[in-house]
């Protein structure tokens, strides 16, 4: 009986983990906003329990912060912590880009699939899903590399800025950037042309930056 309870428990607190996070994803929750644990509790139909867990969860991961006193909140970058946030992305993807092999006729295959799946959803205004859709098609690119472990640090840099990420996909024009930048580097990606798939990859986490600097303004800095 104990192993089943401790089971429910872990998938109760995965549940809310996700459910939080696509609260921030949708722009639902915004930086800086508290995150009150009775009334989370309350909406998403559990105890308290598990979404104090996964607020503990999302602390360790950065996504949130706690204060003494006052509780959890989204965590909220500062202008300086944003740009490095960019800085290590830059540093790290443009690496893990280099790295890439000639991905085989299957891979690259999945990876069109992914940019043709965040289309549909830009095109549904589904911008949620399309940001998930997002994040799937850009990892399915740097899965490719051998080199893992900084794979996993992009990864970790990347749910930073994550409560950000909502804002520049509101743009209609950004999001017709994005979608025309998606295929150019999977054509990129077919031929090999790792140089090619730098330069598009730094004009468009350049793009992506401006968009969410938007929301630095002062009122929104620590």
């Amino acid at each position: 009986m104990p192993p089943r309870k401790t089971s429910a428990t872990g998938q109760a607190v995965s549940q809310v983990v996700d459910e939080i996070k696509q609260l921030i994803v949708s722009g639902d929750l915004l930086p800086g906003q508290q995150i009150r644990q009775e009334q989370m509790a309350a909406a998403l139909g559990v105890s308290r329990l598990p979404v104090r867990e996964a607020l503990r969860q999302l602390a360790a991961d950065g996504l949130v912060v706690h204060e003494q006193h006052v509780g959890f909140a989204v965590a909220r970058l500062s202008r300086a912590e944003f740009d490095q946030v960019y800085l290590m992305r830059r540093l790290l993807e443009t690496e893990v880009i280099r790295s890439l092999p000639l991905p085989a006729a299957e891979q690259l295959d999945q990876i069109a699939a992914l940019a043709e799946e965040v289309e549909r959803a830009a095109a549904e205004v589904d911008l949620p899903r399309m940001r998930t859709l997002n994040s799937r098609f850009h990892f399915a690119i740097f899965a490719l590399s051998e080199l893992n472990l900084v794979v996993g640090e992009i990864r970790r840099i990347w749910t930073w800025a994550l409560p950000y990420h909502a804002v520049y996909l509101h743009d209609e024009a950004g999001r017709a950037r994005i979608l025309a930048e998606h295929r150019a580097m999977v054509a990129a990606l077919g031929a090999g042309d790792v140089d090619r798939l730098v330069e598009l990859m730094d004009t468009h986490r350049a793009g992506s930056a401006a968009q969410m600097s938007l929301m630095l303004a002062p009122g929104m800095a620590r």
